[in-house]
């Protein structure tokens, strides 16, 4: 399937939130496709959403530690213990920053033909999972940040 140029920081569509998919049909299945492919196109990349190619609907996919996927619709149910660790996103390139994020999380979507799925993630995974479906709110992960560490994020980004 085709590699995709994935959208910067900056780009409006990553400020939008992305409309649930009602229709499980062949564009469906080439977006998925689309996203593992452009997922699977560079090193240590961990999960991607459908809005950083441009494509404001509800779909993540992920590849982290042998567990890959993609979900359609997901939701997530959060614990309560939380960890910080370095995170960073392909639609800012080099720059990591500290977050906080849940340990464990349950996601609850669909695959790309509309069959439930369910993923049990923690540690990294979780975060990937957390991470790509803040993008399908307009949500990136610096807007966790405080605003002064905002701030050195933001300066930090190259152009």
């Amino acid at each position: 399937m085709t590699v995709l140029p994935i959208r910067m920081f900056g780009d409006p569509v990553l400020r939008t939130v992305a409309e649930p998919v009602k229709d499980f049909d062949r564009e469906l299945r080439r977006l998925v496709k689309s996203l593992t492919a452009t997922l699977r196109a560079g090193a240590g990349r961990a999960g991607l959403a459908a809005p950083q190619l441009g494509e404001p609907v509800r779909v993540v996919v992920y590849d982290y530690d042998g567990k890959s996927g993609h979900l359609v619709n997901p939701r997530l149910e959060l614990s309560q213990r939380r960890v910080t660790a370095d995170e960073a996103c392909l639609s800012a390139p080099g720059a990591w920053w500290p977050l906080e994020r849940s340990y464990m999380v349950t996601a609850r979507g669909r695959d790309m033909f509309g069959k439930p799925v369910t993923v049990r993630a923690l540690g990294t995974l979780a975060r990937v999972l957390q991470h790509e479906t803040d993008h399908l709110d307009g949500v990136l992960f610096s807007d966790h940040l405080e605003a002064d560490e905002r701030e050195r994020f933001l300066a930090a980004l190259p152009g």
